[in-house]
């Protein structure tokens, strides 16, 4: 029994390493041009991104991979009636599918990691990257287009005389519904200050437009601006999909008491107008911004205590993969790695991650408990077990 054990783990995890090192290659690769495309960066920057990229790759990666070893290797045993014999010889199938479930569950806490690590420290990484290389990447992309832009920025030159800009023209929107500020200079340079989180443009001899005002300088002026706003990645996130695992309890004591204490405002307003008999302003209306944004915080608390769930459930779609693919493969009797892979990913595609994104976007509404997001995970593990009855049956 051990032997067999052996014999099967061993073969799982030659072509599990193999396909994980191919297909995550390939994504890395992927993300590290999609991320060059987006934001015009050099090779030095693409390399510095490649350890923050790799956690990204992998995530999406390994339970594809670890459904393509398990459909490969049990093909191929049931293929060439390894499976047949086994049974010929009073050994059930579980003999060899035990060695895959174990090495799945393993697999199911690493992909839990790499799905804390990719969102967290790799995403965090991503744009600290960006954020410091903003300089080059400016110059670089006004070297080659004499233009970049972004939401809230505009440069455009004639000319980049090292790093000089001939004839700059910058654009910048301050934000709100007031004009942007315009400015016209013979040339400029740019430098990038992140102790502070700005850049830092050294115009001269030039003009300043913004809206009906405009004025000339002859001689030079500096003018600060936001690296999130030249930046085309924020330099910070908000967003719960990329709280540490670790700080998922905290950030829910906070979001908690961030509620309250607009609860207590639109309540302290409707008493005040109670108590001073202007009841206009007891009105949902008169509170409306302060209800709004309830809205939005208890959304966000929602997806607060939604994630760990998501992610947790995500890591343990390798184990559930597992439990269909090795089954199914077994039953197919396909010697064809790619016939079987594809045969058992279907039903995984039609059923597992509907469900799954039907949870998960449930979740964020608050309209089913967090839970609900291993909806998928079960349904396939229910399958799965059905067909692992039926091969040990047979």
């Amino acid at each position: 029994m051990k032997i067999i054990s052996r014999y099967v783990l061993w073969e799982l995890l030659q072509v599990f390493l193999v396909a994980l090192t191919a297909l995550t290659l390939f994504m890395l690769v992927v993300g590290l041009v999609r991320e060059a495309q987006q934001q015009g960066l050099g090779l030095v920057q693409i390399l510095l991104l490649v350890p923050y990229v790799l956690p990204e790759a992998m995530r999406f990666a390994v339970p594809g991979t670890m459904l393509f070893a398990v459909a490969s290797v049990f093909g191929r045993m049931s293929a060439s009636n390894e499976v047949i014999a086994l049974k010929a010889a009073g050994i059930s199938p579980m003999a060899i599918i035990w060695p895959a479930a174990g090495l799945a569950i393993v697999v199911s806490f690493v992909s839990v990691w790499l799905n804390d690590v990719a969102v967290s420290w790799g995403r965090d990484g991503v744009r600290r990257v960006v954020v410091d290389s903003v300089e080059q990447i400016i110059y670089g992309r006004l070297r080659q287009q004499r233009s970049y832009s972004t939401s809230q920025i505009s440069i455009n030159v004639k000319a980049v005389d090292g790093h000089r800009l001939i004839r700059p023209t910058l654009s910048f929107q301050s934000g709100g519904s007031g004009p942007p500020a315009t400015v016209s200079a013979a040339e400029a340079e740019l430098h990038a200050n992140a102790t502070n989180g700005t850049l830092v443009v050294t115009f001269r001899d030039g003009t300043i437009h913004m809206g009906d005002y405009t004025a000339s300088f002859p001689d030079t002026i500096i003018r600060e601006v936001p690296l999130d706003a030249v930046s085309r990645k924020n330099t910070t996130s908000t967003s719960p999909s990329e709280i540490a695992m670790a700080q998922f309890a905290q950030a829910r004591i906070d979001e908690t008491a961030r509620i309250d204490r607009i609860e207590q405002l639109v309540a302290g307003k409707t008493a005040m107008g109670m108590l001073t008999g202007r009841t206009e302003t007891t009105a949902p209306h008169f509170t409306g911004y302060e209800r709004e944004l309830l809205k939005q915080e208890k959304n966000r608390l929602n997806r607060i205590v939604m994630e760990p769930w998501r992610r947790w459930a995500n890591g343990f779609s390798c184990l559930c993969f597992v439990l269909v693919g090795a089954p199914m493969a077994i039953r197919m009797r396909n010697a064809d790695f790619l016939t079987s892979f594809f045969l058992c990913f279907l039903p995984i595609l039609i059923v597992y991650y509907p469900v799954f994104m039907l949870g998960v976007d449930q979740a964020k509404r608050g309209s089913v408990p967090p839970s609900a997001v291993w909806m998928g995970n079960v349904l396939i593990t229910l399958w799965g077990w059905w067909l692992l009855r039926r091969v040990i049956r047979q």
